[in-house]
């Protein structure tokens, strides 16, 4: 009998048991990607402000937050490695305020003509310097790194305003200040004012690669974010905690000396003064950015993004009438936001 006439000769049918896979929820993707959040707040952010003011929209504002948010994000980098080891430090202020000022005073007494690498490198040794204590500490006390680096934060303070100076001073190295005036691009905007791009935006976006660089592809960056994942399985797994500890406090103050180099050549202006006090904005920015301050997360683009909303805030919100005394009401809230979401949605 031939088996199609046959019924009991057919091959059974096929039934598809496999699960269908559901496309992941906005809360899914939020959750895997928080910088998209940050996004979506600069998106409103530039729109009323906008709104509100058209002369928003041009490219000399973009200069202008390029220019005031560099400090910032260097910061703000080494700022998210320490946090995505699980650490947290609070002395990159001081060191930067330390270092620029030490090296620009030491530098205009003995050498006023030094070439402007060598006082970048020179900021850069002394930034390593003091970083590699916060980690050595931090390492060796088994204190929480909040704690040390509050402890280095007032010891660098001190140390600065005691033995070193507590004057500004505009007579800084030639070549800082010849630095400082180079721009990268400039044009005549339509009042016939100069709108310039400074050429140490440079160092952001080398930075930033930098960054991406040792998170991402190297076993140092895999050692990072498995230390602020779980501190006990990562010295299972055979990543060596000390390096670790050196590397992301001596990497922090790294950036922090070189900031602190660029800030002085920017505003031609060595003042003790400068950079402490902001290194709540700098958090604030890398929060935003979507790294969690227990550890084990953070991205580069999400910390850049955390720089430009915290830096459209503090700087552009002005231009529609909000007073500056809001500026923190503001932050603060949306950091709430961020962070009430988030967990909502872990859970």
């Amino acid at each position: 009998m031939n088996s199609r006439t046959d019924p009991s000769m057919r091959p059974p049918p096929v039934i598809d048991v496999a699960p269908r896979v559901k496309p992941p929820s906005l809360g899914t993707r939020l959750r895997r990607n928080p910088e998209w959040f940050t996004m979506a707040l600069i998106v409103v952010i530039c729109a009323i402000v906008g709104a509100i003011n058209p002369r928003f929209f041009q490219l000399a504002t973009l200069f202008d937050l390029l220019h005031s948010a560099t400090t910032m994000s260097l910061f703000a980098l080494g700022t998210l490695v320490v946090l995505a080891s699980g650490g947290i430090d609070v002395s990159f202020t001081a060191i930067g305020a330390l270092t620029m000022y030490s090296i620009t005073k030491a530098v205009f007494a003995w050498w006023p003509d030094a070439p402007f690498a060598l006082i970048l490198l020179l900021g850069a040794l002394g930034g390593v310097v003091l970083g590699v204590i916060n980690g050595l500490l931090v390492h060796r006390l088994k204190a929480p790194s909040l704690i040390v680096t509050i402890g280095t934060q007032y010891l660098y303070r001190g140390i600065l305003l005691t033995f070193v100076g507590t004057t500004f001073f505009m007579n800084i190295p030639h070549s800082m200040d010849r630095f400082g005036r180079v721009p990268l691009f400039f044009y005549h905007t339509a009042d016939s004012l100069r709108a310039v791009l400074p050429v140490s935006v440079v160092a952001l976006f080398l930075a930033a690669g930098v960054t991406w660089w040792l998170l991402n592809r190297t076993m140092m960056g895999r050692g990072v974010y498995a230390m602020g994942g779980s501190l006990a399985i990562a010295e299972r797994l055979g990543y060596n905690l000390r390096a670790i500890h050196l590397f992301v406090f001596g990497y922090t103050g790294m950036l922090a000396g070189i900031a602190g180099i660029l800030h002085v050549s920017n505003n031609r202006l060595a003042n003790p003064f400068d950079l402490v006090g902001s290194e709540l904005d700098v958090i604030a920015a890398v929060i935003l950015g979507g790294a969690r301050i227990t550890g084990g997360t953070g991205t580069v683009a999400g910390t850049l993004l955390g720089v430009v909303l915290v830096t459209l805030i503090n700087s552009v919100l002005i231009l529609v009438g909000v007073p500056s005394t809001w500026q923190k009401v503001i932050v603060g809230a949306f950091i709430l936001i961020a962070g009430t979401m988030f967990a909502f949605q872990r859970r």
